[in-house]
């Protein structure tokens, strides 16, 4: 159990984040930091909690975000730049958000010598296009230079380096986690499976980039901020990294399309368009290390959370 303790998070207005808040909110002081680019937290009701404090602020900000900082005992960094079609539309910022951001988040938690976690946010694409059972021991893949796609991977891989490099040198107690097609209610932005919820319930065309035949693991966001309370509280984590995500529920973006418009019963359409970008033609992980160190067994299965992301949409109109 996590109680008692200060707890920063960087991003701290996203749908993960806001998942996370729902299970610390009552038992510990938060802050959020965040420009409120995406904002989950605002509509969830958390935001009058007496346990949170709002700080408007961007994590390029390096001064601002060390003196927010000042008394945390944990960080989350979950801030960064996110999203295909935003990478593609503003590379720049994404590589410098990413690494830029992380080097701050790091370095403040440090100047303020935060002593009990620091969670950092990367990503499962740094495993490349072809990703099968990928544990987190495997090798890294930075792309081609040029390819949109690879522009976020690369800065979230040079996070982990930096990340590690805290924890190796100053002792900072790192943990950092590779979200794998994270889903669920209260996600904002270029979510591929929310995306299809939304159409699906308005029975509105469903556009897949491609030809479908992309594979992915999706992992509901309960079970993720489920391993990420043990990265948070298992000292067995600290210096380790993490493939956070549910090997069971695999299956093609045509078929996930399918199965969104079967569970649904919805009338909608599924069309083809062009690629954006490279694409991940299979990403799923290994998660032998989660369940060994930590214990953890993602419990909701695809048809599950769909039908619980969709509840919670529904109830937005």
């Amino acid at each position: 159990m996590i109680k008692e303790r200060k707890i920063f998070i960087t991003g701290g207005a996203g749908f993960i984040a806001n998942t996370l808040i729902k299970n610390l909110i009552d038992d510990n002081q938060i802050t959020v930091y965040d420009n409120f680019h995406r904002d989950t937290l605002t509509a969830s009701g958390y935001i009058q909690h007496p346990n949170i404090k709002i700080i408007k602020g961007d994590v390029i900000d390096k001064a601002h975000l060390t003196a927010s900082m000042q008394g945390a005992q944990i960080v989350v960094h979950a801030a960064g730049i996110a999203g295909i079609d935003t990478v593609i539309k503003d590379p720049v910022r994404t590589m410098t958000v990413n690494m830029i951001g992380t080097a701050n988040a790091l370095e403040a938690a440090y100047i303020n010598k935060v002593s009990h976690r620091f969670i950092d946010f990367s990503t499962s694409e740094i495993f490349g296009s072809m990703a099968y059972k990928s544990s987190e021991a495997d090798n890294t893949i930075s792309g081609s230079a040029g390819e949109a796609r690879w522009v976020y991977a690369v800065s979230k891989l040079a996070g982990e380096h930096l990340a590690n490099a805290y924890h190796k040198q100053y002792g900072l107690p790192t943990v950092t986690v590779r979200p794998f097609n994270v889903y669920g209610p209260g996600q904002t932005g270029e979510g591929a499976l929310q995306i299809f919820i939304k159409r699906a319930l308005n029975n509105e065309d469903i556009y897949i980039n491609g030809d479908g035949t992309q594979i992915r693991a999706w992992c509901y966001v309960d079970d993720f901020v489920d391993c990420l309370m043990r990265c948070i509280s298992d000292e067995k984590a600290i210096g380790e990294s993490f493939n956070l995500g549910n090997a069971r529920a695999v299956i093609t973006t045509l078929g996930l399309a399918q199965t969104v418009c079967r569970v649904l019963a919805s009338k909608s359409k599924i069309l083809f368009r062009d690629q954006l970008s490279a694409d991940i033609e299979l990403r799923i992980p290994s998660v032998t290390k989660t369940e060994n160190v930590l214990g953890f067994k993602a419990k909701v299965d695809l048809e599950e959370g769909i039908l619980k992301t969709a509840d919670y949409f529904k109830q937005l109109v």
